[in-house]
């Protein structure tokens, strides 16, 4: 049997995503992601040994667009968005050691 996702890490995740949800939503999520969990369990029950490894099997290939820049009308307006800014920036910790 899958784990069960609780109202509070639907709760804790939905912070993470800056998402506000009401008292429904996220017991709608609790649920839909505890099914998604089972899903994921069955599959982990699957037998792959001697299934053959593919990395494609549809036979299709990627077609990418060009890739343009487009201005935002307000950058600042964005930047307000993130939980830190500066200068219309969005701030974000160190990602290199210097």
């Amino acid at each position: 049997m899958a784990e069960k996702i609780s109202k509070k890490e639907v709760e804790h995740i939905a912070r993470l995503a800056r998402l506000e949800l009401t008292e429904q939503e996220v017991a709608r999520y609790a649920k839909e992601l505890s099914a998604i969990l089972g899903y994921i369990s069955q599959l982990e029950e699957v037998d792959a040994e001697n299934a053959a490894i593919t990395s494609q099997v549809t036979g299709l290939s990627n077609v990418l667009r060009e890739d343009l820049v487009d201005a935002w009308a307000n950058p600042e307006e964005l930047a307000a968005l993130a939980p830190e800014h500066q200068d219309g920036l969005v701030k974000v910790k160190a990602v290199f050691d210097a």
